[in-house]
């Protein structure tokens, strides 16, 4: 059976159970900032666990997409080398919310495992929570498990927490015996064993305790069910293979790595390590570029160019001296469409990504190595160990090695390498990276929303089709973020109430500001709306009068004029879309955006500059579909009936089971839950101001409607008609007149002409004064010296005069010194037959000091600054005594 029809078949028993078939979200948990990726299946499903989402079903089966690179869950240093562990791995899981529990649980993992697969009963092997006597009994007299084969353990191996407090419960593992020949061979190896021997396939978790701070634990009246299995490991088990890598799900890749590397599999240990590496780095790369994660410096991105990076490297190991990781990752799509056919969209933007990645590092890979060649070098020859910090993040800062890629590389030579040292170097990144992330809006969200939620405290949004005003009452108020009954004037606050017009934060559509008014007179100013949960906004703002409290009616006032205007601007970058795929093609996708009443911001996938003649065309085609004015209307439809209609969804948005769908006309249509204009003549014009990179693949276009726009626009033919009347010309030009552009060049060729004419001059003046000079040349101890005070404008005029000098006297030494902005200059030069006597470096140290600098340089060539100026004099007459 290959791996994709064990996923299949996995999926279609848990249907069977009354299961929901839910796919895989995104590799970028969309409701966690805490987390890094998705690392495992119940992280899509982490609010139904938690009480927070009714999903509207209760059992669901999924194949997960999981990456596991960075934080507490970092695999990437064993990949390559162990037959089982991977940076990207599909979980296969079951989940219960509320519904079934450990006997339907461990009954359907049984049946699924010896009697759908057909394992042997006798290999495989239990583990249970020490305390779990429910387990047992369920194992021992349901499923007929020997008690010899069924082994009690500790928390740490069986006891799963969500956080330190919370929702938490013991598990049981299933382990599958692989037989003596393939473990560490001693007659004492046991399931506990570190070794390969007994394989955990599958861990099923029973959340069935709140746990407090105290560490006391109440049964949850509601207990939930989570469960686990790697598709790689079962796949090898189920194939009959004792390694990952030999089960159908990487063979194609490895064989396709043998055909470019012209090495073979399992002939060389080195090799097969480099091989593997690659194997299971180009699924990772393959798929966090499909969800939308892109090569950076920090987060997200930067694990990913640490694991492109570490697959090119042992690239190169097999003789890759060239970018091959894109032709990988197109065999990883091929593979892999049948299940996740949106790589299939992506395959063209994913290997133009991988490319451009690999051919920058490319670019500094070799002088890299040669640097780190050397310090190993010295380090053997000195009896070292360990490779100095400064060096390590010397290779990370200029030529972009990953700390974790020069561990690799060095651990062969027995080296280490002084992370501390490198982490003091790294900690104004580190710093500057966290100030990023906080102002990048990816704050965890507090608990204190969860629990008001639990508490069943939500809020309808009723802001769409142009609705500005309403009527609702207050059902929670926060002050410093806590839960107060009351507010009085000057409290800055956020208010929660059951129905509001005000749009909340989300999507990259700014929150509304308005106003709320309580019966009793009370006035909110708000400055902002905020949604911390799908169900939940907030009014952020400060009480101007009165006093507020809970339970109060209120009435509620969207500022109508910023709403609108940040609905052209939202509505614009709708248009903008479609106007971008029309010229640039079908590549372009969404990866960012921001909107509000002043201006749009959006970012796009596309790999090169966009021209002017290019952001025209953008610009006329956006323009043209505006003044078409159609119709903007809204459909809610089911997800999946969404994406059948072609609609458009951003890289690594989550969606609901339902969607809402705007269409404007025949031009756009999107996955949209932000509110728009009613037709798209309202947006009125949109002008491009900005169009810049932001990371490779990315790119970035700023852009104004409506009135923000014209009033662009009169600025910027204000400024021209300005520039027109200094050229003395007209803005466009006329029958008499060159217009502001061609005025503009033709002063600018002057200016050319004048500064070539001005440079000739000052060369024909230095010449003279050159020769002027040659009869103040003295002779000292048999070598000509000339040292002298000139005039210069700056460095590069005083080398210049310096080098004339040098070509008139062809053997001997030169000291100029010159005053320049209130500051002494220097310049020592030697003439080549004498650089093996005289080293003008050593000449200007010795010197500077006198006019209050420092400075040095080559034998034949050496300058310094001063602040002494009034001591120049006294600097040159200093030769003399040192020749």
């Amino acid at each position: 059976m290959t791996g994709s029809e064990i996923r299949e078949n996995f999926l279609r028993f848990f249907e069977g159970k009354g299961h929901v078939r839910v796919a895989s979200s995104s590799l970028v948990p969309k409701d966690d900032p805490t987390l890094l990726f998705t690392n495992a299946g119940m992280v899509q499903f982490k609010n139904s666990f938690l009480g927070l989402e009714d999903r509207g079903y209760h059992r669901a089966v999924t194949s997960q997409k999981c990456v596991r690179a960075g934080g507490k869950h970092n695999d990437l240093e064993n990949v390559g080398v162990t037959a089982r562990h991977h940076t990207f791995f599909e979980m296969l899981g079951n989940f219960s919310f509320g519904d079934y529990f450990k006997k339907e649980t461990i009954a359907w993992a049984w049946e699924y495992l010896t009697g759908v697969m057909g394992l042997p009963k006798e290999k495989l092997w239990i583990t249970i929570y020490q305390d779990d006597d429910e387990a047992f009994r369920i194992w021992h007299d349901g499923m007929g498990i020997p008690a010899e084969r069924i082994v009690r353990m500790g928390e740490k191996n069986n006891f799963w927490m969500m956080g330190e407090t919370g929702p938490c419960g013991p598990c049981s593992e299933i382990l599958y015996d692989q037989g003596e020949g393939t473990g560490c061979g001693k007659p004492s190896c046991n399931v506990e064993c570190e070794c390969d021997r007994h394989l955990e396939i599958w861990n099923l978790v029973f959340t069935q305790f709140d746990r407090d701070a105290s560490g006391k634990l109440t049964p949850l009246p509601k207990p939930n069910i989570d469960t686990g299995m790697g598709l790689e490991r079962l796949a090898a088990v189920i194939q009959g293979v004792t390694s990952n890598y030999d089960s159908d799900l990487f063979t194609g890749i490895i064989r396709f790595i043998e055909k470019i590397s012209g090495r073979t599999y399992k002939q060389d240990e080195e090799d097969d390590i480099s091989i593997r590496v690659i194997a299971d780095h180009s699924r990772a790369v393959t798929f966090l570029i499909g969800d939308g994660v892109l090569p950076g410096n920090e987060g997200r991105g930067y694990v990913l160019r640490r694991i492109l990076r570490r697959a090119a490297r042992h690239g190169k190991l097999l003789g890759l001296n060239r970018p091959f990781l894109h032709e990988v990752a197109a065999v990883v799509i091929d593979q892999m469409k049948g299940a996740y056919p949106d790589l299939v969209e992506r395959a063209s933007f994913i290997r133009k990504v991988v490319e451009s990645e690999e051919e920058r590092f490319i670019e500094t890979l070799d002088a890299g190595l040669k640097i780190l060649q050397e310090e190993v070098a010295v380090l053997k020859e000195a009896g070292g160990h360990v490779i100095p910090g400064d060096i390590v993040f010397k290779l990370y800062d200029t030529f972009g090695f990953p700390a974790d890629l020069t561990a690799d590389i060095v651990r062969k030579d027995s080296l280490s390498l002084d992370m501390d040292g490198f982490e003091k170097a790294m900690s104004a990144q580190r710093e500057k990276a966290r100030e990023s992330w906080k102002g990048s809006g990816q704050e965890a969200v507090s608990e204190v929303y969860h629990r008001l939620s639990i508490e069943g405290i939500a809020t309808e949004f009723v802001g769409y089709e142009g609705v500005t005003k309403g009527t609702s009452q207050v059902m929670a108020i926060l002050k410093k973020g806590q839960p107060v009954v009351e507010i009085g004037e000057g409290d800055e606050a956020e208010v929660i109430v059951a129905k509001t017009p005000f749009y909340g934060e989300t999507g990259g559509q700014v929150g509304d500001t308005g106003v709320i008014v309580s019966k009793e007179g009370a006035i909110f100013q708000v400055s902002d709306a905020k949604r911390p949960l799908d169900n939940l906004i907030t009014h952020v703002g400060k009480l101007q009068s009165g006093n507020l409290r809970n339970g109060d009616t209120v009435g509620l006032q969207v500022y109508d004029e910023t709403r609108r205007e940040t609905e052209a601007n939202h509505s614009g970058t709708h248009i903008l879309q479609a106007a971008l795929k029309k010229v640039l093609g079908e590549h372009v996708k969404q990866s960012g955006s921001l909107v509000n009443a002043d201006r749009l911001r959006f970012d796009f996938t596309h790999f090169s500059r966009i021209g002017e003649e290019e952001l025209a065309r953008i610009e006329i085609e956006a323009n043209r579909m505006i003044s078409a004015n159609v119709p903007v209307s809204t459909e809610v439809l089911p997800l999946a009936d969404a994406m059948k209609t072609g609609a458009t969804a951003v890289f690594d948005e989550r969606y609901g089971e339902t969607v809402r769908v705007i269409e404007m006309g025949e031009f756009s249509r999107e996955l949209c839950g932000g509110t728009h204009v009613r037709r798209t003549g309202e947006i009125g014009f949109l002008k491009i101001v900005h169009e810049f990179s932001i990371a490779a693949g990315v790119r970035r276009i700023e852009a104004l409607t409506g009135r923000g726009a014209v009033a662009y626009v009169q600025q910027l033919e204000g400024e021209l008609r300005k520039a027109a009347s200094l050229f003395k010309t007209s803005l466009l030009g006329t029958a008499g007149t060159a217009g502001t552009a061609a005025a503009t060049e033709t002063h600018l060729r002057r200016e050319r002409e004048l500064e070539r004419e001005n440079e000739a001059l000052k060369g024909k003046m230095a010449a003279k004064d050159s020769g002027d000079l040659m009869g103040r040349v003295r002779q000292i101890n048999g070598v000509a010296v000339l040292a002298t005070v000139v005039e210069a404008s700056d460095v590069k005029s005083l080398r210049d005069f310096g080098d004339k000098l040098r070509d008139r006297l062809r053997s001997g030494i030169i000291l100029l010194g010159s005053r320049v902005e209130g500051k002494a200059m220097l310049l020592c030069l030697v003439t080549k037959d004498l650089t093996d006597r005289y080293h003008a470096g050593k000449i200007i140290q010795s010197i500077a000091p006198l006019v209050g600098g420092s400075g040095g340089g080559r034998p034949d060539m050496a300058q310094a600054g001063g602040q002494r100026p009034e001591h120049l004099e006294e600097a040159l007459e200093r030769l003399k005594d040192l020749l």
